[in-house]
């Protein structure tokens, strides 16, 4: 028997005036917050739902997401966060493929109407049954909605956690679908726990520790990586809700934080942004791990954040099938720049070929790996399990590498990789010897169709501050740093990339867009 809301409960009843977490400078702590899930847990028989039944939610890093997730875990029902770019259209898609019978929702703001976007989704998809909205104000048209502060009033402070078992679903967490529509992947309780703890010693993360969370906590990265591991170890988490570099540098002062975990297009913000009023040496005194994934982080990046704040980012490899760290770049192991490091506790990892027979080393290939951090599998999709997960090793669909002393890097994803004139390109590679350009600050890299070749090369690029190159001087620059069959025929100038709302480029827009 076994539910992941023991994290909480446990912290709650170790910790309970310490702070749990910040949001827009007000505190909660781990008894309160503890006793705001036990009152929304008690609410949930206002539903007549049953255990398993699943729980959707829209909502951004406030303490509305914690508390939605751990009252819908105590409760027994499966959670389903959903991101909070999503569309209508997309929502309704999300609430019915999950079977969600509740869906609860932010209001967002006037640039992100959630709120709208989720109503209008909710009263488009008949299975699920109550829309409850976060806000007091009611800015929604209809009468069948309910109000969250009028659903936990009158209930309980005290809830008993429904009993589950550690291989029970704990949550549905729903792909990119980057082809077709996404699919949800199954994570039980004891994935999510067995992750969040490998993490926490990864992290040398102990209670005291204040650690910013900025990562968007319907993505498994920042749930697990940070909310699970934080709860877990008692830890002060400084929730905010939208990365603006301005922000993290003011929180990282004023919170005097330890811990940091982003994707690459952070690290690079961060990097490029100098705080008027905060030195670089307040900050630095207290940060002490910092950690990237979510895409490679440019080893360019890595070695100038390294040196500006003197502290070591260590990269890790995961995915939502994975709940998600599969390596990580371990102290007690050793580190190594660009690489994301050896497969964590409990988890194996192999590189393979296209028919599954292992490769040696330095040779590329397809990472899969197996353990306590893969999947049940997709929900009620078992002909794409079955694609992915054969024999208990889950395929990646990342084109990977060991070297000889057991460290893994990832060379590209699958569907990045570029085919020109019958010869493999890797994007990443080229984005890498790019970048250190002393032009260039970032570079995304794709291939387009090309009636001679099959596919040409083509890289987009934003310059540093204050620089002014023709793309024909970078066109040349790469001929002389790259083999022949390598650079890049074509290089666009651009003021920025498109991002996801977790921070990664977005290169199915560029290659839709062109831009």
């Amino acid at each position: 028997m076994f539910n992941l809301a023991v994290i909480l409960e446990d912290s709650a009843r170790r910790f309970p005036n310490e702070i749990a977490i910040s949001f827009m400078q007000n505190d909660l702590t781990f008894q309160d917050l503890n006793r705001k899930v036990n009152r929304l847990a008690n609410a949930f028989k206002v539903f007549g739902l049953q255990k398993g039944d699943k729980i959707a939610m829209s909502i951004p890093n406030t303490p509305h997401f914690p508390l939605v997730y751990f009252a819908a875990l105590k409760a027994g029902m499966v959670v389903v966060p959903l991101n909070i770019l999503l569309k209508s259209e997309e929502i309704a898609y999300h609430l019915e493929n999950s079977d969600a019978k509740v869906y609860f929702c932010s209001k967002g703001s006037d640039v992100l109407p959630i709120g709208t976007y989720g109503w209008d989704a909710f009263r488009n998809t008949p299975s699920c049954k109550y829309f409850v909205q976060l806000e007091k104000e009611d800015y929604l048209n209809g009468n069948v909605k309910i109000f969250f502060e009028e659903l936990i009033t009158n209930q309980s402070d005290f809830f008993e956690t429904i009993i589950t078992e550690p291989n029970d679903t704990a949550i549905i967490i729903y792909t990119s679908g980057t082809t077709g529509h996404p699919k949800g992947a199954e994570l039980s309780h004891m994935n999510l726990f067995c992750n969040a703890n490998l993490v926490a010693d990864l992290f040398q993360t102990k209670r005291g520790d204040k650690q910013l969370v900025v990562l968007p906590l319907f993505h498994i990265f920042g749930m697990t990586t940070m909310m699970n591991a934080g709860f877990f170890r008692g830890v002060h988490q400084v929730f905010v809700p939208k990365f603006d570099p301005a922000v993290i540098m003011e929180n990282f002062h004023r919170y005097k934080v330890n811990i940091f975990a982003g994707v690459p297009t952070m690290y690079w913000s961060l990097l490029n942004y100098k705080h008027e009023n905060i030195p670089d040496d307040q900050i630095k005194t207290h940060l002490r791990t910092c950690v990237s994934g979510g895409a490679s982080l440019p080893v360019q990046v890595l070695e100038d954040f390294e040196k500006r704040f003197e502290v070591s980012v260590l990269e890790g490899y995961g995915m939502s099938e994975g709940s998600p760290v599969v390596t990580f770049n371990d102290y007690n192991i050793g580190t190594k720049p660009g690489s994301i490091g050896v497969p964590v506790w409990g988890v194996e990892v192999k590189i393979v070929d296209t028919d599954g027979n292992e490769l040696s080393n330095d040779q590329p290939g397809e990472l899969a790996y197996k353990g306590h951090n893969v999947m049940k599998g997709y929900y009620k999709n078992p002909e794409a399990t079955a694609e992915v997960l054969k024999d208990g090793w889950m395929h990646s669909g990342d084109v990977a590498y060991r070297d000889k002393d057991g460290f893994y890097f990832i060379v590209d994803r699958t569907k990045d990789m570029i085919i020109r004139g019958g010869m493999n390109v890797y994007s990443r590679e080229i984005e890498e010897v790019l970048m250190k350009n002393p032009a260039i600050s970032l570079a995304a890299v794709i291939g387009i169709a090309d009636e001679k070749l099959g596919e040409e090369i083509k890289a987009f690029v934003v310059l540093k501050e204050a620089v002014n190159v023709e793309p024909d001087i970078l066109i040349s620059w790469a001929k002389e740093n790259l083999a022949v069959y390598k650079y890049p025929r074509i290089i666009e100038i651009v003021k920025e990339l498109p991002l996801s709302a977790t921070g990664k480029v977005l290169k199915k827009e560029l290659r839709k867009n062109k831009l």
